[in-house]
C-alpha cells in the first residue's frame, strides 16, 4: 500500500477484539481518503489498495456501528463507503478488453464481493435502519439539506451493496442453502430496513425516493422467480407432483436405454478379435469401399469427421450466451420475500409504479432506468396471478397505455440492437425484459377473462378490443419472429417469444369465435415517386385571369372608399424583423407580398401593405409619394399586379452544368389507414414464412430441455401451418427430418407424445408426396416459401403453362423482322414501337418482352425495361420534326435556345428528348451549343429567384453592350429586333461613355510599363474591353472622390466580348499590372478594384489605357470599311447627337406611359432612329447621361445621386422576348415600362 494511504488508514483508529478505538484525527483521515479516491488513476489503484487493506471490514463498519452518535464522522464514513462500493462497471465504464485493465476490473470486483459479505450483518443494517428511521421522522419543515443528503446516501449504499454480483467460484451452494445474498437479505429483514423501504414506496411525502426504492427492490429479488415465491411454505399441488413424476419417468427411461445400448455393444468374443469389415456403398479416400476396423456395434455412430479438429466458430456467428440461472434461496428468505411481495402489492405497487412512470415519461430519470419499471411490472403481476389473482392490486399497469409504452420500448430496443453493435448484448437483455413485461400483460388479461366479477371481464374485453384492433399490437410477434437473430438474442428470449405468440394467437382465436365479424385497423404504405419537391399551386396569371382579378379588386376598393380598418392599419408589417436580410433589401419582397395579396383578391390587405411599405421606404417613391391620390394608388396597384416581379426561393436549386440533366426521383411514403374485416385464417397465413418457421425449429432442437408447455407451443404452431393451412410441405426440410428422427429414436419418446405424433404425420405426408413427385427429395435441401410449396404439391409451372400465350411461326418471324428493323433506331422504347405494328393486336408488352427473351433476341427483360423518366411521348412524327427544325432556325441565336424551344413546342417533351432529337437531326453537333448563355454577374439569377431589388435593377441593364457597335449593323438590326428602343438607348449611353472617357483631362502621365501591353491588346482587336476597363476605373475614381469609405469594386463583364476578355491571359496580365486583384475565395467570382488604390492612381491607370496615336492610325488602317479620319470625326459628331436623341426618347416614353400606358413603343422608336442628327451636343447632357448610366449599374446606397436614379420594372408578365413585333397576324404582346426620371430630364 502507498505510504500516504497507509498512514491515513492508520490514523483512523484500531480494532481491539470487538471494540474500535478511533484516533483524534479520524474524521480528517476519512476526508483524506475521500480526497485520495477523487484523484485516483484509470487503474483504480487507490480503490484496490483500500480493498486489499480491508478498510471497510476493519475500520469503517466498526466506526458507524460503535460511533454512530458522532454525526459528522457517520456522514463522512457513509460518503466514503458509497464511493468504495460503487459498481466496477461504473469505475471502468465497461468491461475492459485489455488484459491488464481486465485484471484490475476483476480485482475491484473481488473487493466488492468481500465488502458485501461484511455488510451481511444485522448490526450494520441495524444502525442504518435506526438512522434512516430517525431522519424520516422529521417533517419536511424540520429536515435540513444535510438530512436529505444522508437519506440519499444510505439508500445508495444499500443499492450498491445489493448490486455486487455473486462469486460462483466461492459460492458453490445448492438450492435451499443460504448464500451471501440471502444472508444480506435476512439482515435487511431482521433490522426492519424492508419496512422502511415499503414506507418510502407508499408515503406521499417521500415520493422523491421512488426510483431509489424501485432499484433496491429489484436487486433484492434478483435471484428469485415469482413462481418460487408463490409456492414458498405451501404444499405441492397435484399439477406440480404430476410434472415431477413425468420428469423422473423420462430420466428413468433414458437410463434404461443407456444400459441396453451398453449391453449390446459388448461383443461375444474378446476385443482382440474385433475383426475388419468392408462397408459397401461408402467410399473411402479412393474409389474403393471403406474398410471398418472397429467393433461392429459402434458403426452407427461412425462419421468421416472422427478424429478431425473441431472447426472454430467465429465470434460473430456464435450463439448468444444465456444469463445466469435462477437459484432457489433458503426457505426463511423466500417466506420473508413472499410476505414482502404481498404487502408491497397491497400498499405500494400502484402508487410507486405511477410515480416511476411519470418520471420516465418526463425524462427526470437516468438512462435505462425504464428497465427497473419493466422488471417490476412483469415480476409483481406474475406474483399477483399466482397468489390469488386480484385485478385491483395491479390496476395501475393494466391499461392500454402500458401496452403502448412497452411496445414502443421493444421497437426502440430492436433499433438500437441493430445500430449499436458493440452493446448488442445489453440491448438484447433489455429487449427480453420488455418482452417479458408484454407477455405478463397478456397473461393478466387472459386471467381477467376467468374472473367471477363481470366488471373485470368487461374491462378485459375492452383491452382486447383495442390490442386486436390496432395493427401495431397484432403484428408485433410476427415481426419479432422474423427478426430473430440467434447470435444476438439468447434461447431464453426465443422461448418467451414463442410462448407469448402462442398465448396471443389463442386469445385472438377465442375472441374471433365469439363474434360474427371483427373490424380491425389496416395501414398501407404507398410509395410514389416524385420529381423533386412539389411546388405549391400558384394563382392563375393569364391575361384574362388578371383582368378579372383586377376588376374585382378595383370594385372592392372603390366600394370601400379606399378606407382601411384599424386592424389593417396598425397590424400590417411590410418587412420581417427576424430575417437576416437587411431592411433595405426587403423592398422587393414587400412588393411581392402586395402582388400576392392582389392575386388572391384581398384588396384591403394589399392596400394596407402598400401604405405600410411607403412609410418604411419613402425614398425614390417606389411605393408612391407621401401625398399620393387614391386614383394614383389604384393605378400603382394595377401596375404591381401585372408586373413580373422576382420571387425569392427558400432553397434555390443550383443549376447543373448540363441543362439536360433530370432531377433524381425520390421515394415518398404515405400511410393510408383504413378498416377491414378480420379473418383469423388469413392472419395465420402470414406465419407461413421460412423466416418464422426457422426460429420454431431452432427451439425444437432443445426439446429435451424445454418445458412441456414450450414444446406444446411449438407443436401447436407447426400444426396450424401443416394442418390448418395445409402447408405441411414447408416443413419438408432435411434438418427438420433429422430432428424428427432424433425425437422418434429417443428412449424417452413417451414423454413427448405430441411431438412424436406430429413427426409421424409430417413424414407420412412427405412419403406420400414423394411417390408422386420424384423431385421431392431434392426439395429437402431448401427452405420453401408459399410459391415453392404450391409448385411442389400441385406441379411445377402449372399455372404458367396454362396462361402462357402461344406464338405461331409466322408471328415469331414477324416479330423477329420488326425487332431487327427497329432495334437500332432512335426510338427510346423499342417495345412500344413494335406493339402497334404487330398483326395480333391482343399482344401486351409483357408478351412481347417474354417472347423476345425466349427467342434469344435480347439477353433478359431488363434490357427492354420501360423508361419511367420524362414524358410518355416517344415517337416523333414528321410534322413534329419539321416544327422543331423551324423553331430551332428561329431561336438559334437567342440566349436560351432550349428554353425557347420547350415553350413553343406543340407536343410537350422533356429536355433530354429534345436535346437527343436535335443531336440526331444534326441541327447541333454537341450539347454545349444548347447551354443557356449567361454572364458571370447573372449566374443563378436568371429565374428571378433569390434576388434583391438592386440585383433585379442590375439585371434589367445587364444586356447593355459596353462596346461601340458598328452603325451599319445597327441600321440592319433596327427592324428585326423587338427591343430596338432599348438597344438605341444603350448604344447612345455606351457611345457617350466612350466620348466622355476620351474627353476627360489626362493630367497624370501614362504608365510606361502598361503602354506596350495596351498596344498588344489593341492589335488583337480588344479595344472594347480596354474601353470598358477605362470607364470602370474613371467611374470608381469619381465615386471615391465623394465617398469617404472606399470598398472593393467588382468588374462586371456584362457583354460577351468583355467576358471573353476576362479569360484572356494577356488581358488578365494587364489587370495584374494595374494592381486589380483576382477573386480570393469561392465566394468571389469577379476581379475587383482594391479599396487601397487612391483616386490619383485610378486616374493614372485609366489614362494609361488610352491608345497612342500610332495605335489609332493602325486601327484606322485595319478598319474593314476603309474610313478616313474625316469620317471618324463625323462619327464623333453623330455620337454627340445620339446623346440628345437618347434623352428625347426617355422623355417620350415617360409621356406615353402617363397618357397611353398600353401604347406600343415601337412607333416611338422609329421616330428617333439612329440615323437622325441634331446639332446640340451640350456638355451637361453628356455628363448627366453618363452619371445615370453608372447609377443604374451601381448600388442604390449612393444617397447623393438618389434623385437621379432610374428604376425600370417589366410590368408585363406575359411578355415574350422572342415574339416578332412586326407579325400583324399574331396577337401583339406589348411591354410597358415604369420609368422614374428627374425633373431635369423632363425639361429636356
Amino acid at each position: 500500500m502507498n505510504c500516504e494511504l497507509l498512514a491515513t488508514c492508520s490514523a483512523l483508529g484500531y480494532l481491539e477484539e470487538d471494540t474500535y478505538h478511533k484516533e483524534a484525527d479520524c474524521l480528517e483521515s476519512v476526508k483524506d481518503l475521500i480526497r485520495f479516491l477523487r484523484h485516483e488513476d484509470d487503474t483504480r489503484d487507490v480503490r484496490q489498495q483500500l480493498g486489499a487493506g480491508q478498510i471497510v471490514q476493519n475500520d469503517l463498519l466498526p466506526i458507524i456501528i460503535q460511533h454512530g452518535q458522532d454525526k459528522a464522522l457517520f456522514d463522512a464514513c457513509i460518503r466514503l463507503m458509497v464511493n468504495l462500493t460503487q459498481p466496477a462497471m461504473l469505475c471502468f465504464g465497461k468491461v475492459p478488453d485489455d488484459p491488464v485493465f481486465r485484471h484490475h476490473y476483476l480485482q475491484v470486483t473481488s473487493h466488492l464481493q468481500a465488502y458485501k459479505e461484511a455488510f451481511a450483518s444485522e448490526a450494520v443494517f441495524g444502525i442504518l435502519s435506526e438512522t434512516l428511521y430517525t431522519l424520516l421522522q422529521l417533517d419536511w419543515e424540520q429536515r435540513q439539506e444535510e438530512d436529505t443528503l444522508l437519506i440519499e446516501r444510505i439508500l445508495l449504499l444499500v443499492r450498491n451493496v445489493l448490486h455486487v454480483p455473486a462469486d460462483p467460484g466461492e459460492e458453490k451452494k445448492v438450492d435451499d442453502d443460504a448464500s451471501i445474498h440471502d444472508r444480506l437479505l435476512w439482515a435487511i429483514h431482521m433490522s426492519g430496513f424492508d419496512d422502511l423501504i415499503k414506507f418510502l414506496a407508499s408515503a406521499q411525502s417521500e415520493q422523491q425516493w421512488s426510483m431509489h426504492v424501485l432499484e433496491i427492490i429489484s436487486l433484492m429479488f434478483r435471484d428469485q422467480t415469482p413462481e418460487a415465491l408463490v409456492s414458498a411454505g405451501q404444499a405441492r399441488s397435484a399439477e406440480e407432483k404430476h410434472r415431477d413424476c413425468q420428469e423422473l419417468e423420462a430420466l428413468r427411461q433414458k437410463e434404461h436405454a443407456a444400459k441396453r445400448s451398453r449391453t449390446l455393444q459388448r461383443g461375444t468374443r474378446h476385443s482382440r478379435f474385433g475383426g475388419s469389415y468392408v462397408v459397401e456403398g461408402l467410399k473411402s479416400i479412393g474409389e474403393r469401399d471403406m474398410i471398418y476396423h472397429r467393433n461392429v456395434h459402434n458403426f452407427k455412430s461412425y462419421t468421416h469427421d472422427t478424429g478431425k479438429a473441431v472447426r472454430r466458430v467465429p465470434k460473430r456467428n456464435r450463439q448468444a450466451r444465456e444469463c445466469k440461472d435462477k437459484r432457489r434461496s433458503a426457505l426463511n428468505v423466500r417466506l420473508f420475500l413472499r410476505e414482502f411481495c404481498v404487502d408491497f402489492l397491497e400498499n405500494c405497487y400502484n402508487r410507486l409504479m405511477y410515480l416511476v412512470k411519470e418520471s420516465l415519461v418526463r425524462e427526470q430519470t437516468q438512462q435505462h432506468d425504464e428497465t427497473y419499471y419493466l422488471w417490476a411490472l412483469s415480476f409483481f403481476m406474475a406474483f399477483n396471478r399466482g397468489n390469488g389473482f386480484r385485478a385491483d392490486l395491479v390496476s395501475e399497469t393494466m391499461s392500454i397505455r402500458a401496452f403502448h409504452y412497452i411496445e414502443r420500448n421493444i421497437t426502440n430496443y430492436y433499433e438500437m440492437l441493430l445500430t449499436d453493435r458493440k452493446e448488442a448484448t445489453s440491448w438484447s437483455r433489455r429487449m427480453h425484459l420488455a418482452l417479458k413485461a408484454y407477455q405478463e400483460l397478456l397473461l393478466t388479461v387472459n386471467q381477467m377473462d376467468c374472473s367471477q366479477d363481470e366488471s373485470i371481464r368487461q374491462s378485459s374485453s375492452v383491452i382486447k378490443c383495442n390490442i386486436f384492433y390496432l395493427m401495431e399490437y397484432r403484428d408485433i410477434f410476427l415481426t419479432l419472429l422474423r427478426k430473430y437473430d440467434e447470435t444476438k438474442q439468447p434461447q431464453s428470449y426465443l422461448k418467451d417469444l414463442v410462448e407469448s405468440t402462442h398465448l396471443f394467437l389463442r386469445m385472438l382465436e377465442r375472441f374471433c369465435k365469439g363474434r360474427r365479424s371483427l373490424m380491425v385497423q389496416k395501414k398501407k404504405v404507398r410509395r410514389r415517386r416524385s420529381r423533386g419537391k412539389k411546388k405549391t399551386s400558384a394563382p392563375e396569371t393569364s391575361p384574362e385571369a388578371l383582368a378579372e382579378t383586377w376588376k374585382i379588386v378595383e370594385e372592392e376598393l372603390k366600394a370601400s372608399g379606399f378606407q382601411l380598418s384599424e386592424s389593417l392599419t396598425e397590424g400590417t408589417v411590410p418587412f420581417d424583423a427576424t430575417s437576416e436580410t437587411p431592411l433595405e433589401d426587403q423592398r422587393t419582397e414587400a412588393m411581392v407580398r402586395v402582388q400576392d395579396a392582389l392575386l388572391v383578391r384581398l384588396a384591403p390587405e394589399a392596400l394596407g401593405l402598400l401604405r405600410a411599405a411607403r412609410e418604411v421606404w419613402p425614398e425614390g417613391d417606389v411605393f408612391g409619394s407621401a401625398d399620393v391620390e387614391p386614383e394614383e394608388e389604384l393605378e400603382l396597384l394595377k401596375q404591381i399586379l401585372h408586373a413580373n416581379l422576382p420571387r425569392s426561393s427558400p432553397e434555390p436549386a443550383a443549376e447543373e452544368e448540363d441543362d439536360a440533366a433530370e432531377l433524381e426521383e425520390e421515394e415518398l411514403e404515405s400511410v393510408q389507414i383504413s378498416e377491414k374485416e378480420f379473418n383469423f385464417l388469413d392472419f395465420i397465413k402470414r406465419f407461413a414464412n421460412p423466416s418464422v418457421v426457422r426460429p420454431y425449429l431452432l427451439l425444437l432442437k432443445s426439446y429435451s430441455e424445454n418445458t412441456p408447455h414450450t414444446n406444446h407451443c411449438i407443436a401447436r404452431m407447426l400444426h396450424r401451418l401443416a394442418v390448418d393451412l395445409k402447408m405441411d410441405a414447408q416443413i419438408f426440410q432435411l434438418s427438420v427430418f433429422n430432428l424428427f428422427n432424433k425425437i422418434l429414436s429417443d428412449p424417452a419418446a413417451a414423454a413427448y407424445k405430441e411431438l412424436v405424433t406430429f413427426a409421424k404425420f409430417v413424414l407420412n405426408r412427405f412419403f406420400s408426396l414423394a411417390a408422386q413427385n420424384n423431385k421431392a427429395y431434392v426439395e429437402l435441401l431448401f427452405w420453401k416459401n408459399v410459391g415453392a410449396v404450391c409448385e411442389m404439391t400441385e406441379g411445377y409451372n402449372k399455372d404458367r403453362e396454362e396462361t402462357k400465350p402461344t406464338w405461331t411461326e409466322e408471328e415469331e418471324e414477324e416479330l423477329r423482322n420488326l425487332y431487327t428493323e427497329h432495334r437500332y433506331s432512335d426510338v427510346p422504347d423499342v417495345v412500344e414501337t413494335l406493339l402497334p405494328l404487330l398483326s395480333n393486336s391482343n399482344r401486351t408488352r409483357r408478351h412481347v418482352v417474354t417472347q423476345l427473351v425466349h427467342m434469344g433476341l435480347v439477353e433478359n427483360a431488363k434490357a427492354l425495361k420501360k423508361q419511367k423518366k420524362g414524358t410518355q411521348i416517344v415517337l416523333w412524327t414528321e410534322e413534329q420534326e419539321e416544327e422543331l427544325q423551324m423553331l430551332y432556325e428561329e431561336y438559334k441565336d437567342s440566349d436560351d435556345v432550349l428554353g425557347d424551344l420547350l415553350k413553343k413546342l406543340t407536343a410537350k417533351r422533356s429536355r433530354a428528348r429534345v436535346v437527343d432529337k436535335l443531336l440526331s437531326m444534326g441541327l447541333v453537333s454537341e450539347r454545349r451549343e444548347l447551354y443557356k448563355k449567361r454572364s458571370r454577374s447573372t449566374h443563378g439569377k436568371s429565374s428571378g429567384k433569390g434576388m434583391t431589388e438592386e440585383d433585379f435593377i442590375d439585371e434589367l441593364t445587364q444586356d447593355l453592350p459596353d462596346d461601340p457597335v458598328d452603325r451599319d449593323d445597327e441600321d440592319k438590326e433596327e427592324d428585326e429586333s423587338e427591343e430596338s428602343e432599348e438597344e438605341e438607348v444603350q448604344e447612345r449611353e455606351t457611345q457617350n461613355g466612350k466620348r466622355r472617357s476620351q474627353s476627360l483631362p489626362s493630367t497624370v502621365g501614362r504608365i510606361p510599363d502598361v503602354s506596350a501591353m495596351v498596344s498588344a491588346l489593341l492589335q488583337k482587336g480588344m479595344s472594347g474591353p480596354l474601353l470598358w476597363l477605362q470607364n470602370s476605373l474613371y467611374k470608381t475614381a469619381k465615386d471615391r472622390q465623394t465617398d469617404e469609405l472606399a470598398q472593393d469594386v467588382p468588374l462586371l463583364p456584362l457583354s460577351d466580348e468583355n467576358d471573353d476578355a476576362m479569360e484572356n491571359k494577356s488581358f488578365l496580365g494587364l489587370l495584374r499590372k494595374l494592381r486589380i486583384r483576382p477573386p480570393q475565395n469561392n465566394q468571389e467570382c469577379f476581379w475587383r478594384i482594391p479599396a487601397h488604390i487612391s483616386v490619383s492612381q485610378l486616374q493614372s491607370a485609366a489614362a494609361a489605357l488610352s491608345p497612342r496615336e500610332e495605335d489609332r492610325e493602325q486601327d484606322s488602317s485595319r478598319s474593314p470599311t476603309g474610313e478616313s479620319q474625316e469620317e471618324e470625326e463625323e462619327e464623333e459628331e453623330e455620337e454627340v447627337s445620339g446623346e440628345q436623341r437618347a434623352q428625347a426618347l426617355r422623355a417620350l416614353l415617360l409621356t406615353r406611359k402617363r397618357k397611353h400606358p398600353n401604347s406600343e413603343h415601337t412607333a416611338a422608336a422609329s421616330d428617333f432612329s439612329p440615323t437622325e442628327e441634331t446639332d446640340h451636343p451640350p456638355e451637361r447632357s453628356r455628363e448627366k447621361t453618363t452619371t445615370k448610366r453608372s447609377r443604374v449599374l451601381d448600388d442604390d446606397d449612393n444617397e447623393e445621386d438618389e434623385d437621379d436614379s432610374a428604376m425600370v420594372i417589366d410590368l408585363d408578365p406575359n411578355g415574350d422576348p422572342d415574339s416578332d413585333r412586326e407579325d400583324v397576324s399574331a396577337p401583339v404582346k406589348r411591354r410597358r415600362k415604369f420609368v422614374l426620371i428627374d425633373e431635369e430630364d423632363d425639361e429636356d
